[in-house]
């Protein structure tokens, strides 16, 4: 369930994914992206039958500082029109061949963001024209350990989307203790953004956790 709001007049929305395990907050300003957007970005289409099943197992939500809110803004403010934080919550229950997969480095790597190239991949990547993720600089890197005996990972890293503005990205991934879960939480915004609201946002971030019989 998302959208769980505390008590009347509180200053955040507090989310939770639909199986009651993993759990953040948002300010109550930002606003919910329409889930079939999310949806259609993610998983693909609806209809197919594919989808279908990564839509048993996969759980997503977002919030949006914009306006008017959309999936679009995942990477960007929106053109043209003020920078506002964006942040995407996605909850996978994984089957028995996948957790064999499960690493430290799959969590950095989930989003499919280039954390873990080296060097000289990146200074590759720079040179292929059509390589989105450009500029990219991995600013923190922090191994997380749950009470519950998740394990985790927090990173911070910017970077030029598609030739745009430089955008910060703070990325929570865990694993539950069994391997079952992988729950990631993502928060968004202009690099300038980032800078001036840093402490805001570590403390969004740090509101994302897993209960203990998450897995």
């Amino acid at each position: 369930m998302a959208g769980l709001s505390g008590c009347g007049g509180s200053d955040y929305t507090f989310v939770r994914d639909s199986g009651g395990g993993t759990y953040f907050k948002v300010p109550a300003a930002w606003h919910q992206v329409d889930q079939k957007s999310i949806d259609a970005a993610f998983l693909g289409d609806p209809s197919s039958a594919t989808s279908q099943v990564m839509k048993e197992r996969i759980w997503t939500v977002a919030y949006d500082g914009h306006a008017q809110p959309s999936i679009d803004h995942f990477f960007t403010g929106g053109p043209g029109g003020p920078n506002e934080p964006f942040a995407f919550a996605i909850v996978q229950t994984l089957t028995e061949g996948q957790k064999q997969d499960v690493s430290l480095n799959a969590l950095r790597t989930l989003l499919n963001f280039p954390v873990t190239m080296t060097p000289a991949e990146l200074a590759q990547k720079e040179q292929e024209k059509d390589y989105p993720y450009k500029n990219f600089e991995l600013t923190a890197d922090d191994v997380l350990e749950g009470d519950n005996g998740a394990k985790g990972v927090r990173l911070q890293f910017s970077l030029r989307y598609m030739g745009g503005p430089l955008q910060t990205f703070q990325q929570t991934s865990w694993v539950s203790a069994d391997g079952g879960k992988l729950s990631t939480f993502l928060i968004r915004c202009s690099a300038t953004c980032f800078q001036q609201r840093q402490a805001e946002f570590d403390s969004i971030a740090k509101s994302f956790k897993v209960k203990n019989n998450l897995g």
